[in-house]
């Protein structure tokens, strides 16, 4: 039986992280190129999306059997929430509000229950 801290429970979590990552800017980070032909944009999209489904993939593939479908999906979308509140502040200098966190705090409500198991 794996432990916690075993490869198999933390690899797909790093590989989903980074893949985010990629996913964030290829969705993302065109906003601060709103001068450039949207045709470069989606092309330059794609290239970097590329790199985040060349870590994804594995990490959804590996991580099944260790975690569940939907508690990968879970994972994914939480990990998604933090990379993006990070991009947001960051990269687009927007702030967070208190909605933000209020919302944010709620779907990782959502996420507890999806790891809590049946009721």
């Amino acid at each position: 039986m794996s432990s916690v801290g075993s490869p198999s429970y933390v690899a797909p979590i790093l590989l989903l992280a980074v893949s985010n990552v990629f996913m964030t800017f290829a969705w993302y980070g065109h906003l601060k190129f709103k001068a450039e032909p949207i045709w470069i944009v989606i092309l330059a999209s794609w290239g970097i999306a590329f790199f985040e489904y060349c870590l994804a993939v594995p990490a959804n593939r590996m991580g099944h059997g260790t975690y569940t479908a939907a508690e990968l999906k879970t994972i994914q979308e939480v990990l998604t929430l933090l990379v993006f509140a990070g991009f947001s502040v960051w990269f687009l200098k927007e702030p967070l509000t208190i909605n933000h966190a209020v919302g944010f705090a709620l779907i990782i409500a959502g996420a507890y229950f999806i790891f809590k198991g049946p009721l």
